[in-house]
């Protein structure tokens, strides 16, 4: 089951800078990128999310809990702030889901015996390969 959590937007720290790479005098005059800062362990999130963010093995995820994310694809800071605040929604959605415990199984006993019986076929293969010893000597 999955729900929608949503972030209050005190919680989340937005930062207009200037972008990046090539847009030539735009993009040295204007601030359209936004830095969206979210503190994983400040915020009203569930503890059971707090914990799949923080245990997350993500690049945007720094050490002391804290979500980075830069969006500057767009020419306009609207945009590229919705577009930082949808990445922010989507990684609380990927870990909005608990995962499914694994059952443990055994192989059957037939995939065992195929499995023995290939090691051997494999063991004749090599074993056939090694020098031929004269023993008539």
């Amino acid at each position: 089951m999955m729900f929608r959590h949503t972030v209050s937007p005190a919680e989340v720290e937005l930062t207009a800078v200037r972008a990046q790479g090539a847009g030539g005098q735009n993009v040295n005059k204007v601030s359209s990128a936004i830095h969206l800062r979210f503190d994983i362990r400040a915020s009203s999130l569930p503890e059971p999310i707090k914990m799949r963010l923080l245990a997350l093995h993500d690049h945007r995820i720094t050490r002391d809990g804290m979500v980075v994310i830069k969006a500057q694809e767009y020419r306009t800071q609207e945009m590229n702030r919705a577009a930082a605040l949808a990445r922010l929604n989507e990684l609380i959605a990927s870990v909005s889901v608990a995962p499914r415990a694994r059952i443990p199984t055994k192989p059957t006993r037939a995939s065992a015996v195929r499995r023995l019986e290939s090691k051997t076929r494999r063991a004749d293969i090599k074993a056939a390969r090694a020098r031929i010893v004269d023993r008539e000597r």
